[in-house]
């Protein structure tokens, strides 16, 4: 294999990566927001906003490990990081839960609009890329509407 096309794979694979880490970190976040807030407010924020990036980040370690394999590459480990520091609410949490969502979208965006996943990749990254981008498709609209209504 041609050192450009391994470089681009491994390119491709890191971007994956740090998408992921992002994702992970939103969870993080809104598992601390979920601790601190009232039982309605908390299944909410389940189902609108935990449930889809828990799914976002599921599959792109898939895609991740999958990609890596397919190709002889090292696929990393992914364990789920802290929230870090106590903040001053839920809100603060879901702000940083959203921050982290729109960095990994914007990555993998970028990513997509590259066209190294077609020059360098393959079809199942393309579907995984794209699986991970439309579970999240909904994410900062939800987080507004979760806000909005946080406390009443």
């Amino acid at each position: 294999m041609p050192y450009a096309v391994a470089d681009a794979r491994q390119q491709l694979l890191d971007t994956i990566a740090d998408a992921t880490l992002e994702l992970g970190q939103a969870i993080a976040a809104l598992s601390e927001a979920y601790e601190q807030m009232d039982e309605q407010s908390a299944d909410r924020a389940e189902a609108l906003l935990f449930r889809p990036v828990q799914r976002a980040y599921g599959r792109a370690q898939r895609t991740h490990a999958d990609f890596a394999a397919r190709h002889g590459l090292q696929a990393r480990y992914f364990e789920q990081p802290l929230a870090g520091a106590p903040s001053k609410g839920p809100k603060a949490f879901l702000d940083h839960a959203a921050s982290q969502v729109s960095a990994a979208d914007a990555r993998l965006a970028t990513l997509q609009d590259s066209m190294l996943p077609v020059e360098v990749g393959d079809e199942q990254l393309r579907a995984g890329l794209e699986q991970v981008r439309e579970l999240l498709a909904h994410f900062a609209a939800n987080v507004r509407e979760l806000e909005r209504t946080l406390g009443r």
